[in-house]
């Protein structure tokens, strides 16, 4: 929980950030108090289906990520269960995983409503304090389905920890999800930024470059190295912004800004398809979806968008 943190911190601005949940990491372990939580009359349970969110209809439009224990049980047996923590009104709060096959199914419920993840957060279908917690049980389920045999030995794992580690039945290591660290980077030169491109971006998308760091970096080495790779540009000076859990499968998104010592652009074309330096002028046409050639930036979920935000409107810079 950040109770004592801004509301509106940068890092709170990005999709799956806002999650208000007490974790209770005290009582994962704690085997009897955890059960009883889970047979509370008030607790809520989010659900995945493989990668799938199932969502419940509360009326023709409202929707939540929220079961209650007997609503679960009629969706299907739980393949994993972890416990998430307590909502901000006490209630505890767990996640379920149900086998991908379910998520066809379910479709067919006029009480549910079945869609990706990414959708989720792209078109608001639930509240904003709800996406957070569905990003991290998605996040974790996909972990425990990513994790059936000991990475040592090769031995059968199971869950423990009330979901939180896997423990190997052969030799007994212990396994914790994890998340991997991605650099995330606004690089600039001047009164203008990079923004590049991949095959998979929506026509017209243009953002920033990113890549995962590497065991032996800084962050600020991260942001250099990958910078040169992708766009062959020298960099500089590195600040960082803010950050975004992305649960795709399971990221830390780390947003700097850098500056550039040079103007020339070497693209990799085998990460990027097209990428040039834009001023900020054609920037916030971007950002207002008035580029005369349909040219946009990431939508609001994205870090990306919050880094070229911060640049082009808040005036950000090294």
């Amino acid at each position: 929980m950040n109770d004592a943190l801004p509301r509106r911190e940068r890092s709170s601005l990005t999709g799956f950030a806002i999650n208000r949940l007490d974790r209770r990491e005290d009582l994962r372990n704690k085997l009897d108090a955890v059960t009883a939580l889970r047979h509370r009359s008030d607790t809520r349970i989010a659900v995945v289906a493989g990668e799938t969110p199932i969502l419940k209809r509360l009326d023709r439009e409202a929707l939540t990520v929220w079961f209650s224990h007997g609503e679960t049980e009629m969706l299907g047996p739980a393949a994993e269960e972890i416990f998430m923590g307590m909502g901000e009104d006490g209630t505890p709060r767990f996640a379920r995983l149900l086998d991908k096959a379910f998520a066809e199914a379910l479709k067919e419920r006029a009480e549910l409503f079945v869609t990706d993840l990414r959708s989720v957060a792209l078109k608001r279908l639930v509240p904003e304090d709800e996406v957070g917690p569905l990003g991290e049980a998605k996040a974790v389920l996909d972990w425990h389905a990513r994790h059936r045999f000991c990475a040592q030995c090769g031995g059968k794992t199971v869950a423990g920890a009330s979901g939180w580690r896997r423990e190997c039945t052969n030799c007994g290591a212990l396994h914790f999800p994890r998340t991997d660290p991605v650099v995330i980077m606004l690089v600039t030169r001047g009164d203008s930024c990079l923004l590049a491109r991949q095959a998979r971006f929506a026509p017209g998308m243009y953002s920033c470059i990113a890549g995962f760091v590497e065991p032996g970096e800084t962050l600020e080495d991260a942001v250099r190295r990958e910078s040169w790779e992708e766009a062959g540009l020298r960099v500089g000076a590195v600040r960082y912004l803010a950050s975004q859990p992305w649960p795709f499968p399971s990221s830390i998104m780390m947003g700097c800004i850098a500056e550039a010592l040079g103007d020339e652009i070497t693209l990799d074309m085998t990460e990027l398809e097209e990428g040039r330096w834009f001023p900020r002028e054609e920037v916030l046409q971007m950002l207002e979806g008035k580029h005369p050639d349909g040219l946009a930036c990431p939508q609001h979920i994205a870090i990306a968008n919050t880094l070229v935000r911060a640049w082009a409107l808040e005036g950000e810079r090294i």
